[in-house]
């Protein structure tokens, strides 16, 4: 990583975040990463790499990816060792298994509900990779580059790995003590790899992110149960919701993952949520972008909550927010993250111009 990031600028990307978590910068936080497209940027995920590449090497290829972009606005150097949303899986035990641009977990064995057992397991192969990944970046930067945690999932996503979707949905039904003996068992094996993490990374790390790349010197992670889709409200309230809260409850800054359309019936019970800060509203695949949601965007508002906002939502990535403050009245509650090409410096240059970024 290269010195055009230094603690001059780590000041000031550390304090505005401060002051826009407290309701008091004025305005948004803009992210703006600008690459080379014609060069080939790492793996997306690190389990992309063959377990005999030194973790070593992997942060090079960071470093080089690092030094290839630009951070503009309030972007900051970033790395997220990435093994697969909901990877705690593999901290227990199921198959981890690369696709072509993804990661999906299988269980060895399909076990009934009540042959169901969690455990933590410190020398699991997996958690050893992403335990030593983590201490090689951080090691690396000491602190010039935000280390992320790893996407360790929803409880009761990584429940659906070991019980899948569809035999899940009846044990709701069937068996729902069950169901909630092992979502908190997962509870218990995600904060104790939370911990762990937090543990390698708290000396040196600048603060608290995730693959959202929103930053925070507060405990900060980007909840999610992408299983919720296929359950209403009822059921949200009494499988989902307790858990969430409770973890919410641990951290300060949490934020929730909204993923498609199908989870909307839940935001209303989202909201209520106290302890979490933020929603991220994610359309979903052949949805309308993130500028015909208004009414979403209001709700979230109202409730007193801050909005993220990815450019990949967006069809026009560089007016993306003025769009939106013509419909909500305000951004000073949104992060908004852009990633584009060197090319389009101009263009961000002039976004960050509007909302007095620079």
């Amino acid at each position: 990583m290269n010195d055009c990031f230094d603690q001059d600028r780590w000041a000031k990307i550390t304090e505005d975040s401060r002051r826009w978590w407290g309701g008091d910068l004025g305005r948004p936080l803009i992210q703006v990463r600008l690459e080379n497209p014609s060069r080939q940027p790492s793996h997306a995920f690190a389990s992309f790499y063959p377990m005999t590449v030194p973790v070593e090497q992997i942060v090079d290829r960071w470093d080089e990816d690092l030094n290839a972009t630009v951070f503009l606005g309030d972007a900051f150097p970033h790395v997220c060792p990435n093994f697969g949303p909901g990877v705690i899986a593999a901290f227990m035990g199921a198959d981890l298994v690369n696709g072509n641009d993804t990661v999906w977990f299988h269980p060895r064995q399909e076990r009934e509900l009540f042959d169901l057992v969690f455990a933590y397991d410190r020398d699991n192969p997996w958690l050893s990779r992403c335990r030593a990944l983590v201490a090689a970046a951080v090691d690396r930067w000491r602190g010039r580059v935000q280390c992320a945690f790893t996407d360790l999932g929803g409880n009761l996503d990584i429940l659906s790995t070991f019980r899948p979707a569809e035999k899940l949905i009846y044990d709701l039904y069937d068996c729902p003590d069950q169901v909630k003996r092992l979502t908190w068992a997962a509870h218990g094996i995600w904060w104790r790899c939370f911990q762990e993490f937090e543990t390698l990374m708290r000396e040196s790390n600048p603060g608290y992110s995730t693959w959202a790349a929103i930053f925070s010197e507060a405990p900060h992670y980007m909840l999610q149960c992408d299983f919720c889709y296929m359950i209403g409200p009822d059921m949200f309230d009494e499988f989902v919701k307790p858990e969430l809260q409770a973890t919410a409850d641990k951290l300060v800054n949490a934020f929730y993952h909204l993923d498609g359309q199908g989870q909307l019936a839940h935001l209303d019970s989202l909201l209520e949520i106290e302890s979490i800060k933020g929603i991220q509203w994610v359309p979903g695949a052949g949805a309308p972008d993130a500028a015909h949601w208004p009414e979403v965007y209001d709700k979230i508002a109202a409730a007193g909550k801050k909005i993220h906002i990815a450019s990949n939502m967006c069809e026009q990535p560089f007016e993306i927010l003025d769009r939106l403050k013509d419909q909500l009245g305000r951004v000073d509650h949104v992060v908004y993250c852009l990633e584009g090409h060197l090319s389009q410096r101009k263009e961000a240059e002039a976004m960050l111009q509007r909302f007095d970024v620079i």
